[in-house]
Order: C-alpha cells, then sequence, then structure tokens
C-alpha cells in the first residue's frame, strides 16, 4: 500500500487543514508489551479479571496444539504518525490494515 509523504489534515493545534509530513510508526510486539506476564496477570485479577472457573475470554491462551498460530493475523493495522508543518504537533492516524506500507514521494 502507497501513502502520499506529505497529506492534508485537520491539526488539532491550529485548528486549521494544514500540510503534514507523514512517518511511520514501529510497531510494539507482544515480546515487548508482556500483557500475559505474571505482575499484569496479577494486576488483571485485583480489577477482577481472570477469575473463576472455564474459559477467561481474552486472557485464556489458545488450545497447546494450535498454541503456534495462536492470534496470529496475517496483516497488521499500521500507526501513521502526522507532523503538522505549522507548529509542529503530532498526531497518530491509525491506518488500515495492511501487509506492507510504502511511503512514496508525491
Amino acid at each position: 500500500m502507497k501513502i502520499p509523504k506529505k497529506m492534508r489534515k485537520f491539526c488539532p493545534k491550529c485548528k486549521q487543514y494544514q500540510e503534514m509530513a507523514v512517518s511511520q510508526n514501529r510497531q510494539q510486539g507482544k515480546n515487548k508489551v508482556h500483557s500475559m506476564s505474571r505482575g499484569s496477570k496479577t494486576r488483571m485479577r485485583k480489577r477482577g479479571l481472570a477469575r473463576g472457573f472455564g474459559n477467561l475470554g481474552s486472557v485464556s491462551r489458545g488450545a497447546m496444539s494450535k498454541w503456534k498460530r495462536y492470534g496470529v493475523k496475517k496483516s497488521k493495522k499500521v500507526n501513521l504518525i502526522l507532523k503538522c508543518k505549522v507548529c509542529g504537533k503530532s498526531i497518530v492516524h491509525i491506518g488500515r490494515r495492511a501487509k506492507k506500507i510504502e511511503i512514496a514521494q508525491s
């Protein structure tokens, strides 16, 4: 998917449409976030999640036999960072789901 290097979008600081520079944000993977780490699980339980018997919804892991492909999608949603040329304010613009993003000259 090709995205132009410059876009005209609404700047919340200037309160008008400005030209913005587009850059791609590096996504943090599951290894970085550690959503299933011990501390995260304890905090979840204190909030009332992951308690009781049976399937625990999003906290439960997939079946052991299918663990390798559990939670894997074919593509990721890409976060684009738009930086206003006038005031320098950066905003995150969540892009579409795509396998590969290319920021092209416009």
